[in-house]
């Protein structure tokens, strides 16, 4: 999303006449856009800041802003603290970024922008085109949540479920698919919450799937709570969307899971995935985990691991439980860290044994594979297969935007090695 949100601010600046430069030294205005999720973050931001001084030191400051959900947070503490920053504006304000620049200009700082304003952010965005031109690009059409699980600051950073109108979401999506977009990942805080006049995400995927030349479509991230019926439906009866569900389920145990506040149970996420199983056998699963989390007794740990196992995830993010300023967990007794730390190991280790042989199995077999770019070294193309498995081959042909069916020869812990096996390109997809 802060990928989405920082092609969005490129658009929008352009309008008072700046151009994004890979050269650090010529640049006018530094935006640092950030995530404040994990621990540390703001501390990045000021070793951030302090690179950015040393290779100023004899040269004009250009405009510092801080943006994103650090800049919401902790905006007060960030110009306080460092006199270097110029302006923080906060996710819901972005479209009062050209606003604030031009303030600047007149040496007018510091300046704090992190109203929550997230209707009047996109109506801003949609004023503007989506110039994003990436084979596989971004969409948000959901922000914020209404869950407030008790380890999470997203609430507090980014405000209450929001969903785009549609309409706006279809015609972005067009201008993506233009620009030479042949992927579409949809995007939300908590994507399947999606609900703009009665359209659901399920209506909306079908709605997108309309579009000629879109081959793929995703969407990230889920949660188990708004995994409706007509979703999982949806995976049979569109084609165009992958078999990948990243479905965070966080713990294994139904306590750890209440002490969450995650409303919902195992059994029930154990049924989700039974169901979308039972639609479509392609399907595999990514989930997100929370190791240590206070309270957590090494049964608990072990009925993670019992969840691992039984899913046999091809992907998982595991972190050691952080506890983040201003929300619920923030003050719970926590687990002994050296403890947490074996923990997290012990899991890290055995979810790696899992993707490694499920990687394994497809040595051999061919998958269909979108290819998003060409690679450095001569003659080679990166892609991702349905699942999202990286793969790279080698070819004499311009593969970028086009379907490929790929033989897979070896692979790696991150990547996939495979050869051509069909010259067709697989665009003929049905909604």
């Amino acid at each position: 999303m802060n990928e989405y949100d920082s092609n969005r601010i490129l658009d929008l600046i352009k309008k008072i006449k700046y151009e994004p430069t890979q050269n650090l030294n010529e640049a006018n205005c530094y935006i640092l856009n950030t995530c404040h999720i994990r621990e540390k973050a703001t501390d990045k931001v000021f070793h951030e800041i302090g690179r950015l001084k040393k290779k100023f030191r004899n040269k004009p400051k250009p405009i510092v802003l801080i943006a994103g959900c650090v800049a919401q947070a902790e905006g007060d503490i960030l110009l306080k603290r460092e006199k270097y920053i110029d302006a923080v504006i906060g996710p819901q304000s972005y479209h009062k970024i050209n606003d604030t620049i031009s303030k600047l200009e007149k040496q007018l700082s510091p300046i704090d922008v992190t109203e929550f304003d997230v209707i009047e952010k996109f109506d801003s965005f949609n004023t503007y085109k989506n110039t994003d031109n990436k084979i596989s690009s971004f969409l948000t059409i959901q922000e914020g949540c209404d869950k407030f699980c008790k380890f999470c600051v997203v609430p507090y950073t980014r405000g209450p479920e929001y969903s785009r109108s549609s309409t706006e979401l279809i015609m972005e999506a067009n201008q993506l698919v233009e620009n030479g977009a042949r992927e579409i990942i949809l995007l939300g805080q908590n994507v399947n919450a999606y609900n703009y006049k009665e359209n659901k995400l399920s209506d909306l995927i079908l709605e997108i799937s309309k579009i000629k030349n879109l081959k793929r479509i995703r969407y990230t991230t889920s949660h188990p709570k708004d995994f409706t019926e007509d979703l999982i439906e949806i995976h049979k009866n569109c084609k165009k969307l992958m078999p990948l569900i990243h479905l965070p389920v966080q713990s294994g145990s139904n306590k750890i899971l209440e002490a969450m506040n995650r409303k919902h149970t195992v059994e029930e996420y154990l049924k989700i995935c039974k169901k979308l199983l039972k639609i479509n056998p392609e399907i595999k699963f990514s989930s997100d985990f929370i190791v240590g989390y206070p309270g957590e007794t090494k049964d608990d740990f072990k009925n993670t691991i019992k969840l691992v196992n039984q899913i046999g995830f091809i992907n998982s993010f595991s972190f050691m439980f952080s506890a983040r300023p201003g929300t619920p967990a923030y003050d719970l007794v926590r687990v002994d860290e050296s403890e947490a730390k074996n923990r997290l190991i012990k899991f890290q280790s055995i979810a790696e044994d899992i993707k490694t042989s499920y990687r394994k199995s497809l040595i051999n077999k061919t998958v269909n594979v979108l290819f998003e770019n060409s690679m450095k070294k001569e003659n080679r193309y990166f892609g991702r297969d349905e699942h999202f498995n990286a793969v790279i081959v080698q070819s004499k042909q311009d593969l970028t935007g086009k379907i490929k069916n790929v033989k897979i020869i070896k692979g790696n812990q991150n990547t996939l090695y495979g050869e051509i096996t069909l010259n067709l390109d697989q665009t003929n997809y049905a909604a």
